[in-house]
C-alpha cells in the first residue's frame, strides 16, 4: 500500500505544507493534531477521489496558513490510498487509528469502507465522519454513538430530487422513475427510501442495477428508452458517470431529466462532455455549487505560496465538498477545546463529542468563510447528522448554475425509517441504545 506522509507547518514554515517527509508516518509531538485522510487517487473512482483528497488536504494546510492551527495546535495528517477498496481502507483505518496519540476522525470516503470500519469504531472509539454518504441510518446517535453522517445522508439526497421533480411535474402520482445504480452498497441505500416513497405517492419505481466499474452501461439505458421512464435517478460515480450521460445521449434520453447524486454531479464529470450534458441535474450538499471567502483565502494563503495540492480545482464542486469535510473535522477539534481545554491536543473521545455538540451559525460560518456554501448546522446526541439542506444544480454545457430553491429531507417519512433501520442495527449487533437525556 502506498502511502503518503505530509506534516503541515505555520506559515513562517510554509515550504514545507507541500512535501511529503517520509515514506512512514512521524508522529505528531505534543503540540500537534494528527488527522488520517483515506484517499483514492488511483482506481474507477480516481476522477472524483482526487479533488475531493485535493480539498481535505487544502484545507487543512490553510487553517495552518492563516489561523496557525487550531489554537495554536499545528494540523499534521497522512494520507492513506484505498484505491476505493474496502479490504485496503480497513487496512489503511487499522494503520492510523493509534497514530499521534489517536485519530482525530476518518472521513473514509466510501460507503463500502464506512460498512466495513463501522463494527470496528466501536470499539476503538475513533469517530467515522462520512458528510453526504455512509449509512443513512447512522444519523440516529443513540445507537450510532461514532458516527456522523454529517449535512445530509443519501435519503435525503433521493428525497430532495423526488421533492424537485414533484415540483416541476405537479406531482409523483402515476409517473415511471428509474434508478440507475452503481450495483454496490453505495448504490443501493437510496432504494428502502424510494420504496418508501413510492408506496406513499403512487408511482412506479424501476430499478437498474449497473455492473461494477459501469463503463459498459449500453444494454441499461437501451432498457430506458424501451421503459419510458419521465425521470431517471442516477447513483454513480467516477466512470461510470460520463459514460451514463454518454449512453443516454446515444439513446435520445434527455439528460434535463436525469437527476444525479452529488458525487456524480462535479466539474470533472461533465466539462469534457460540454454540451453532450447539458441539462443534466445534480443534487448539491447545502451549496457545494458556489464560491466563497474560503476560496479567496485558500489562493491567498496556500495557492499563491505554491503549496495548494491541485491546479484548477479551487471552486469545483468536489474540491469544495472535500474542504467541507476537513472544516467539520476541524471543527469538531475547535468544539472539543473549548469543553477540555483550548490550546491542548485533543484525544479521539473528546473530538467525538466535538462531533457531537457543533453549532455552526451564520456568524461563524461566515467567519470562516462559508456562508454561501452552507446554511448553519447543529448536532445533538441524537441527531449526528445536523441540518439536511439540499440544492439542485444544472450544467449548461459550460457551466453550473444552481436551479431550485433549498430543500429539506421530509422528516415525516424519513425520520421513522432512521429509528426503524437503526434499531435492527442496534439488535443485531447486540448494541445498547443510549439514553440522551
Amino acid at each position: 500500500m502506498k502511502l503518503k506522509t505530509f506534516a503541515l507547518a505555520a506559515a513562517t514554515a510554509a515550504a514545507m505544507l507541500a512535501a511529503p517527509l517520509s515514506t512512514v508516518a512521524a508522529p505528531a509531538d505534543q503540540g500537534e493534531q494528527f488527522i488520517p485522510l483515506l484517499v483514492y487517487r488511483t482506481g474507477q473512482f480516481a476522477p472524483l477521489g482526487i479533488p475531493w483528497a485535493d480539498g481535505k488536504q487544502d484545507y487543512l494546510k490553510l487553517v495552518n496558513a492563516r489561523d496557525g492551527g487550531v489554537n495554536g495546535v499545528k494540523l499534521v495528517f497522512e494520507e492513506c490510498e484505498t484505491a476505493y477498496d474496502a479490504a485496503k481502507g480497513v487496512e489503511c483505518y487499522e494503520r492510523l487509528k493509534g497514530k499521534g496519540g489517536g485519530a482525530a476522525g476518518f472521513d473514509p470516503q466510501s460507503t463500502g469502507i464506512t460498512f466495513a470500519v463501522t463494527d470496528k469504531a466501536f470499539n476503538d472509539k475513533v469517530s467515522i465522519e462520512t458528510l453526504g454518504y455512509g449509512l443513512s441510518a447512522s444519523a440516529d446517535g443513540t445507537v450510532f454513538e461514532w458516527n456522523f453522517p454529517l449535512l445530509g445522508t443519501y435519503w435525503t439526497a433521493a428525497d430532495v430530487m423526488l421533492q424537485d421533480i414533484a415540483k416541476k411535474a405537479g406531482g409523483l402520482k402515476g409517473k415511471k422513475i428509474a434508478l440507475v445504480y452503481h450495483d454496490s452498497p453505495y448504490g443501493k441505500e437510496p432504494i428502502a427510501l424510494l420504496q418508501k416513497r413510492a408506496a406513499r405517492d403512487g408511482f412506479d419505481l424501476a430499478l437498474f442495477p449497473v455492473t461494477p466499474p459501469g463503463v459498459e452501461q449500453k444494454s441499461t439505458w437501451l432498457q430506458i428508452r424501451q421503459q419510458r421512464p419521465e425521470y431517471v435517478l442516477f447513483w454513480s460515480a467516477g466512470v461510470m458517470t460520463p459514460a451514463g450521460i454518454r449512453e443516454a445521449q446515444a439513446s435520445g434520453y434527455p439528460r434535463d431529466k436525469i437527476y444525479a447524486i452529488w458525487w456524480a454531479g462535479s466539474d470533472h464529470d461533465v466539462k469534457d462532455l460540454g454540451d453532450a450534458a447539458k441539462g443534466y441535474n445534480a443534487i448539491t450538499i447545502h451549496n457545494s455549487a458556489a464560491r466563497d471567502k474560503v476560496h479567496d483565502d485558500l489562493k491567498k494563503y496556500v495557492y499563491d505560496k505554491g503549496q495548494g495540492a491541485s491546479a484548477g480545482e479551487i471552486g469545483a464542486m468536489a474540491h469544495t465538498r472535500g474542504m467541507m469535510i476537513a472544516m467539520l473535522q476541524v471543527e469538531a477539534i475547535r468544539t472539543a477545546q473549548e469543553k477540555y481545554g483550548k490550546g491542548k491536543v485533543m484525544t479521539p473521545e473528546q473530538v467525538r463529542w466535538g462531533f457531537e455538540n457543533l453549532n455552526l451559525t451564520a456568524e461563524r460560518l461566515k467567519a470562516l468563510g462559508f456562508s454561501e456554501i452552507m446554511r448553519p448546522v447543529k448536532t445533538s446526541c441524537e441527531n449526528h447528522m445536523g441540518t439536511d439542506w439540499a440544492r439542485v444544480a444544472q450544467w449548461d454545457g459550460a457551466k453550473w448554475n444552481v436551479t431550485s430553491d433549498w430543500y429539506q429531507a421530509d422528516k415525516s417519512l424519513i425520520d421513522p425509517l432512521v429509528k426503524e433501520a437503526s434499531a435492527k442495527y442496534a439488535k443485531d449487533k447486540g448494541l445498547k441504545v443510549r439514553s440522551c437525556n
